[in-house]
């Protein structure tokens, strides 16, 4: 009897001793994580998204392997509603989504899963920077010069993304002519069409302008930049870390520059609508509605960690030409979903915007 008993006794004291251990293996121990990028190979997202996988995966606990997965289409929609809509929800599927936030604020009928109902991680903010060709009639050597622009044609990837917007509203605001081709798919393939002279001008984030054309197209004199996105908070105006060192303005000082006084009206309104949801939360990265807890934890510790690592600080400042900085607390989430709403008269305005632009 006294055997069993000490026999008993040294069972449950191992169990104890075992407890803690069992109840902090890592989620994501033996596990593979695809990191889902809603635009093409070779964008500027997937230029930021390379450069954060590299560094991203050995900060999750459990060291799980790390793969990329391009899924272009839509204006980045088609990833997004594929993460919401057929992707594993047990953790192993994180998007890694820009242009989102506008996309679903703008026109949320048209995603099946609500955009507000995924699990998210957190996000990062960012700008875009506006470049023009050079020989456009009759010659473009300052951003000023936009305005004498003769036959202009403007490109984007896809007639509902804020970028084809921005775009448009920025030339409609300064009342430049211009033609607006669209369909791209990719700042890739936009870029492209750019070096052949079938469009003239686009906008990169500035993952895109600082490494793929800053250091080539403005360099060999093809383009000019002109402006880039300010941050707005409602009421003030801010500029990025991101374009620090860029020979440019914001777009309202151009305009200033242009015609003497600020911006107004309707289009004025769309464009500070668009960039204070794109420049606050220009990428967010998401599980599936109804993903663990415990990945959702696991994933925001890792970014705070990122946010610390010195060497993907180098490599970010080396490919990027600044530092992303993620948000990843604990109300990543509700900041989240408490933006994702836009005035309905700005709604209605932009549907409209879009329709027309699509003819």
């Amino acid at each position: 009897m006294v055997r069993s008993h000490i026999l008993v006794t040294a069972l449950v004291a191992c169990a104890v001793v075992a407890s803690p251990a069992l109840a902090q293996e890592p989620f994501y121990g033996g596990k593979r994580v695809t990191l889902l990028v809603n635009f093409d190979a070779g964008s500027a997202t997937d230029i930021d998204a390379r450069v954060f996988a590299r560094h991203f995966a050995k900060h999750i606990d459990g060291a799980p392997q790390l793969i990329i997965q391009n899924m272009p289409g839509g204006g980045g929609a088609n990833g997004t509603m594929y993460l919401g809509e057929v992707a594993p929800k047990d953790g192993s599927v994180l998007g890694f989504l820009t242009a989102t936030a506008w996309n679903f604020a703008a026109e949320p009928e048209r995603f099946r899963v609500d955009f507000k109902t995924y699990e998210h991680v957190g996000f990062t903010g960012g700008t875009a920077v506006y470049y023009v060709r050079k020989d456009v009639p009759p010659g473009i050597n300052t951003p000023t010069d936009i305005v004498k622009a003769k036959g202009l044609i403007s490109g984007g990837v896809n007639a509902r993304t804020g970028r084809d917007i921005s775009i448009r509203l920025t030339l409609d605001i300064l009342g430049v002519p211009f033609r607006h081709v669209t369909g791209y798919g990719s700042g890739e393939r936009a870029r492209l069409a750019l070096q052949r002279q079938e469009i003239h001008l686009y906008s990169d984030t500035t993952p895109g302008y600082r490494g793929a054309v800053e250091g080539t197209l403005v360099k060999d004199g093809t383009v000019i930049p002109l402006w880039y996105d300010p941050h707005w908070d409602g009421k003030t105006f801010g500029k990025s870390k991101q374009v620090e060192g860029l020979p440019i303005k914001a777009y309202h000082d151009v305009y200033q520059e242009i015609f003497g006084k600020m911006p107004s009206g309707p289009l004025w309104e769309s464009y500070l609508a668009l960039i204070t949801l794109n420049g606050a939360m220009q990428r967010i990265l998401s599980l599936p509605p109804g993903a663990p807890p415990a990945a959702v934890a696991a994933l925001r510790r890792a970014l705070e960690r990122l946010n610390n690592d010195k060497e993907y600080h180098a490599e970010a400042t080396k490919t990027l030409g600044f530092i992303p900085e993620y948000y990843a607390s604990n109300d990543a989430g509700p900041k989240i979903r408490n933006a994702l709403t836009v005035r309905p008269e700005i709604r209605t305005f932009v549907a409209d915007y879009i329709q027309k632009g699509a003819k």
